[in-house]
């Protein structure tokens, strides 16, 4: 299996994700700052899971996830969406890394993140080919679990 955590900082997800894929699984680490590959490079060592995370660092407009384009099985984004400048440009490249009926499973902070805002997310989300399947109720946080139902168009302006 493949698992996809744009925004893993220090890998407080990226470690438990690299244990449940196994040996023969990959999580795939992305961040905009160098200094959190580097602790979280650090961490997965230590932990002896260096072997089975791929780390990069990313630009604010381009994850560099082309190359993995319709090979994700899963990704999640906590606590991340709402951090970036164009959260539709944010999922439509995530959209594309997903192979069709891969899930992306979203989780934003109620209270920092508003209803309206995540039911905006998640129509941007659909403009870009990932349908919401489910909204586990998750305590003090807004969740869903979308799936990717076609091959999402490159926009020229989405940069990766």
């Amino acid at each position: 299996m493949t698992v996809l955590e744009p925004g893993c900082g220090m890998g407080f997800f990226s470690l438990p994700l690299a244990r449940l894929v196994g040996p023969g699984g990959r999580v795939l680490c992305v961040d905009l700052q160098q200094r959190m590959i580097d602790g979280l490079r650090r961490r997965a060592r230590r932990a002896g899971l260096l072997d089975r995370i791929q780390t990069s660092v990313c630009s604010e407009r381009d994850l560099g996830l082309s190359r993995w384009d319709g090979q994700v099985d899963v990704a999640v984004a906590i606590y991340t969406v709402h951090e970036t400048g164009d959260g539709e440009g944010f999922l439509g490249q995530v959209a594309r890394a997903l192979k069709p009926g891969g899930t992306l499973f979203v989780v934003e902070p109620r209270g920092h993140v508003s209803r309206e805002a995540f039911t905006a997310t998640l129509a941007a989300a659909e403009r870009v080919g990932l349908l919401e399947r489910e909204r586990p109720a998750i305590r003090r946080r807004l969740a869903a679990l979308l799936v990717r139902t076609e091959a999402p168009e490159r926009p020229e302006s989405a940069g990766g």
